[in-house]
């Protein structure tokens, strides 16, 4: 079981509101964004973890989705290369941030593309979404620094979510919350499939952090479930992230 320490997270910028988007929400509040944010700070902090809050960054509308620019591990930081132009540059400051605790920083070559929201990790293994955002380059590479470091490594081919991580997630104890696409998938078929309804599909972007499971409110279906598994909750109001395709494990770097 993988258990962590620390958190990275970026605020949301006011450039936000500019963010990629095939959600069809409306156009996200900028200051309600802020108060969600900071109430999703202090739940990394009441799960036990040390967050570093980097400051906002208007070059970049859809930067406050962190997870995307890195792949982290105890033995092994990858820096990511977003799929998409008006992300590119966002994963040098990542970068930076991170040489305080991963002095040795791995990193994804064009023409490899790769987003972190497409990784998801199973104690010593990794899988790894081919998306619009991830290519098979970037997905090899990926599998060839993890198992240089020790990893296996899965690539997962997707057909109709943004990111493998829109429609997974994992709870440990060999369970996986999934819907969609993933409900029957062979290449899932070892984990115990914890089934998500499509009316509540968001909710799949769920967060396992040391024992608690962080779920999107409004998905009450979902909460149940994983409650009745034995998990603690935690219900987070995200509807200004939403909007922007991003949820509850785009918002933080864990590690």
């Amino acid at each position: 079981m993988i258990m962590f320490r620390n958190a990275l997270v970026r605020r949301p910028c006011r450039n936000m509101v500019n963010g990629l988007s095939s959600a069809a929400l409306g156009r996200p509040d900028y200051d309600k964004a802020l108060t969600q944010h900071e109430v999703y700070v202090q739940a990394l902090r009441s799960c036990g973890l040390n967050v570093t809050v980097l400051a906002a960054d208007e070059a970049y509308p859809d930067s406050v989705f962190i997870e995307d620019t890195a792949v982290l591990s105890e033995r092994v930081a990858v820096i990511a290369r977003p799929g998409v132009s008006s992300r590119l540059g966002e994963e040098k400051t990542i970068a930076a941030a991170l040489l305080s605790h991963y002095p040795n920083l791995e990193a994804i070559a064009a023409p490899g593309t790769l987003e972190g929201g497409d990784v998801f990790r199973v104690g010593e293994h990794f899988f790894i979404g081919i998306s619009g955002r991830t290519n098979p380059e970037g997905a090899r590479q990926l599998a060839m620094v993890l198992k240089k470091h020790g990893y296996a490594a899965t690539a997962l081919p997707l057909h109709d979510v943004l990111h493998l991580k829109t429609g997974v997630a994992y709870l440990e104890n060999n369970r996986l919350l999934a819907c969609g696409e993933f409900l029957d998938h062979p290449l899932l078929s070892r984990f115990q499939i914890v089934p998500i309804a499509a009316a509540e599909a968001y909710a799949a972007n769920s967060v396992w952090i040391n024992g608690c499971v962080l779920v999107p409110s409004g998905f009450p279906q979902t909460r149940k479930n994983i409650e009745a598994l034995g998990y603690e909750t935690l219900s987070l109001d995200v509807s200004e992230f939403r909007k922007l395709d991003g949820g509850l494990s785009c918002l933080s770097l864990r590690f």
